[in-house]
């Protein structure tokens, strides 16, 4: 009786040292959290110019935001030819979740083989406004439902960045997002839009690993293209490059907190500050 009787205390003292110890994981990862919604909310993107509207040639049928140039439009302040200008409204979602090694992660897309244009690409979730659409953060979270099944009340909204620009000046604007509880949500991919949803490190975009580039030209601007290959713990591989690569290594520099381990280089043109100075607004 004795010995049922410690074998007994002793799996009642396991227990209750795993429960303790899977709480204070849990507590740390939600201070984590907490505080780096704070970091975010408090981030203030640099004065932008704005371009004029007019057709915009790179996004896909389904609305998918692709080019192989992608630079802050806060980089960028004038030029004597405006109407070489054009763009349309876009939008992509940064969704950040904390994985069980504590180290923060994003979800990324690979468009649908199917697509006549940028099929196979690898892509941040978004793409470009619908007309009722509130704004950039509407769109975001709008699209990546469609794209990926993520429901908009579980992602926490916490900043919007300065809007990106593509090569035909497209204007694509980056919001920020938190997903706090990873376990209440399985991506499920849109089959006409979307092949595979995956995840990868954000901090994997400040560092050289993996990382290549191509020196091009663009308005007369000499600018790298980045691209990092990254495989899947289950061997899938996939390669992040252009826009997409570009606003990650933005989102990551916020962050953490400090600039990539090489140097980006990107083209340095002058846009006129003009039209409209849209402000987004976080709900």
């Amino acid at each position: 009786m004795r010995t049922i009787l410690r074998r007994f205390s002793l799996f009642i003292a396991t227990t209750r040292s795993s429960v303790d110890t899977t709480t204070v994981q849990m507590e740390s990862k939600d201070c984590r959290l907490a505080s780096l919604i704070q970091q975010l909310r408090n981030y203030e993107r640099p004065a932008s110019s704005d371009v004029e509207e007019g057709e915009d040639t790179e996004s896909d049928v389904k609305g998918g935001v692709f080019s192989q140039v992608g630079l802050s439009e806060s980089t960028i302040p004038s030029v004597s030819r405006p109407e070489i200008l054009r763009h349309k409204k876009a939008a992509v979602l940064i969704c950040l979740f904390e994985a069980d090694n504590g180290k923060l992660r994003v979800f990324l897309t690979k468009r649908s083989s199917n697509l006549s244009t940028h099929s196979g690409e690898v892509s941040l979730p978004g793409g470009k406004a619908d007309e009722g659409d509130v704004d950039d953060v509407d769109t975001a979270k709008r699209e990546a439902k469609e794209e990926i099944g993520l429901p908009p009340d579980l992602v926490t909204v916490v900043t919007v960045l300065e809007p990106f620009l593509s090569k035909h000046l497209l204007r694509v604007v980056p919001v920020i997002g938190i997903l706090s509880n990873k376990d209440s949500f399985v991506p499920v991919a849109n089959p006409d839009e979307v092949d595979t949803v995956f995840d990868a490190p954000l901090e994997m975009f400040l560092k050289d690993e993996n990382r290549r580039s191509e020196e091009k030209e663009w308005m007369g601007s000499k600018f790298v293209v980045h691209s990092f290959d990254y495989k899947t713990d289950d061997n899938k591989k996939f390669v992040i490059w252009g826009l997409t690569a570009a606003i990650l290594i933005r989102a990551a520099s916020i962050v953490y907190q400090r600039p990539p381990s090489f140097i980006e280089q990107n083209p340095k043109l002058r846009i006129p500050r003009c039209l409209n100075s849209e402000k987004n607004t976080l709900p």
